[in-house]
């Protein structure tokens, strides 16, 4: 028995494989069929964003977000992604005929200030969604806050706030590997980047940009990045340390964010506070400890009350091959790697290694496929291929351990399959992509993503879709505007109040 399954017998319920549970949250925006961005209000007849349990938005009104329960089978999970999908496809067959983009990199966008921001009605917590992607548009520009991911959530019963963050550590480290298996945003549309630096190169005879080796530009400088929250020196060491980096971002004014102010001087809104976040949710990063909120609880009060309850997981691209972004090899994966992150040994973080790994997330982002490239571990140099090949190794006994607990081969086969193509750097989504953009859509990334986005559509529509499924659908839709209507009507404060009170100090635990 190896020493990660001997950790595993001694530190977790003999059944505590079994109770691993995996949600999912995937993004996507609404383009229209020419490809641009869709700037129609968020459908009605998918419900309220406020209030629906599995559909909502991200940052934009168009950009959707679709939701999984938290599901202790991987197909299971996958099923449920599936038809949550095929009842926005029907319902955007029915609203003009958009489509959902199956890129994480955007599809062509207007101007930065006519992307339109998320709407939630006019209920206090409504305006404050609305008021916080403002202030998000000021600080970091709307085009940034289009890209699309998915993410991850994933807990096992057992598991301390402690050892979470020990995941964390150790998920940080190994991020690389993901971000090279994985990623599939090697490319853009010139739209993006447009009166940026960006060190992109055009593809000879087309529009698209990208980098030759990149892997997920979504991850790299391009991406979720900014120049404020490069002062953030997040520890990862426990919950406590944790907790108090972020309540000081959270406390702390920033003075330009000071300078853009709370109102304008017509006394609209311009964001939500002055401080280096707004709001927690507003801190990037490849991973976090999580907790369900209760109604109106600060997501940091409810981490220090009652511990982590899951992490998310947040870098992974959307796969633009497959019709919901993500496959259940790739989610058995995610499992294994979570997993061995979860057992192996994790010392404590240092701000010296904190920023060894945010340069190995650049240098993974923009060159992961290149040969021989070197990433750096512990101020020595290694091998990516290497060093993967090492981490993958390690995950051997836990696929089988998982393997065992599910009666099925399908972990190891996952395994297996990337541990391939961790030595075929061309059989990576990124470098499909590229193949697939430069052999068959001009050297033009819009016309890749837009050909992926009718496939998708195309094969979602094509499976079986039930009248039943169709009224729980719209049952569920039909709950969600009364929902939304009640917490509107429920509403006593002036909105100054409510947000005065919401962003107190003393909420945040």
């Amino acid at each position: 028995m190896s020493t990660l399954q001997e950790r595993l017998a001694a530190a977790y319920p003999a059944d505590a494989l079994g109770g691993i549970r995996r949600g999912i949250e995937k993004e996507g925006l609404r383009v229209l069929p020419t490809g641009g961005l869709a700037l129609t209000p968020h459908p009605l007849a998918l419900g309220s964003a406020l209030t629906h349990p599995l559909i909502t938005t991200d940052y934009s009104e168009s950009q959707l977000e679709l939701i999984t329960g938290a599901h202790k089978g991987v197909l299971q999970c996958l099923d449920e992604l599936t038809e949550v999908h095929q009842f926005v496809h029907h319902t955007l067959k029915d609203n003009g005929g958009e489509l959902l983009w199956a890129s994480s990199m955007p599809c062509g966008l207007p101007t930065d200030e006519t992307i339109p921001l998320g709407r939630y009605g006019s209920s206090n917590i409504g305006r404050a969604k609305s008021i916080y992607r403002m202030g998000l548009g000021h600080r970091y520009g709307r085009r940034m806050q289009t890209i699309s991911g998915i993410h991850y959530n994933w807990s096992m019963p057992g598991v301390t706030s402690e050892q979470y963050f020990s995941l964390i550590r150790n998920f940080r480290r190994h991020a690389f590997v993901l971000l090279y298996l994985f990623g599939a945003s090697p490319a853009l549309c010139p739209c993006f980047v447009e009166g940026r630096e960006h060190g992109l190169q055009r593809m000879e005879g087309g529009s698209a940009l990208y980098l030759p080796h990149a892997t997920s530009l979504r991850m790299g400088r391009l991406g979720y990045q900014s120049d404020a929250q490069a002062t953030l020196a997040v520890s990862y060491n426990g919950l406590t340390g944790y907790a108090n980096s972020l309540h000081e971002a959270l406390t702390k004014p920033y003075p330009a964010y000071e300078t853009v102010g709370i109102r304008n001087p017509g006394g609209d809104y311009n964001q939500l506070g002055t401080s280096l976040l707004q709001i927690e949710n507003e801190f990037y990063g490849t991973i976090r400890p999580k907790r369900t909120v209760r109604t109106g609880e600060r997501p940091l009060h409810a981490l220090r009350e009652r511990g982590v309850e899951y992490v998310e997981v947040r870098l992974m691209d959307l796969d633009p091959f497959v019709p919901v972004g993500i496959t259940a090899p790739t989610m058995r994966l995610l499992d294994v790697f979570l997993l061995h992150c979860l057992l192996a040994d994790s010392p404590p973080d240092t701000p010296a290694e904190i920023a060894e790994l945010k340069h190995n997330q650049h240098l993974t982002a923009e060159r992961g496929r290149e040969p021989g490239l070197q990433l750096s571990r512990n101020g020595q140099k290694v091998a990516l291929t290497e060093w993967g090949t090492d981490v993958l190794a390690a995950c051997e006994p836990l696929a089988a351990a998982l393997d065992a607990t599910h009666a099925t081969g399908d972990y190891s086969a996952a395994l297996r399959d990337a541990r391939a193509r961790m030595a075929a750097p061309h059989r990576t989504p990124s470098a499909r992509v590229l193949d697939s953009i430069t052999q068959q859509h001009g050297h033009s990334f819009e016309a890749f993503a837009r050909h992926q986005s009718e496939a998708a559509r195309d094969a979602l529509l094509g499976l079986p879709w039930t009248a039943e499924q169709q009224a729980r659908y719209v049952a569920l839709a039909d709950e969600s505007i009364a929902a939304q209507k009640a917490i509107e009507a429920a509403d006593m404060l002036p909105f100054e109040e409510w947000r005065e009170q919401y962003m107190a100090v003393k909420e945040l635990g």
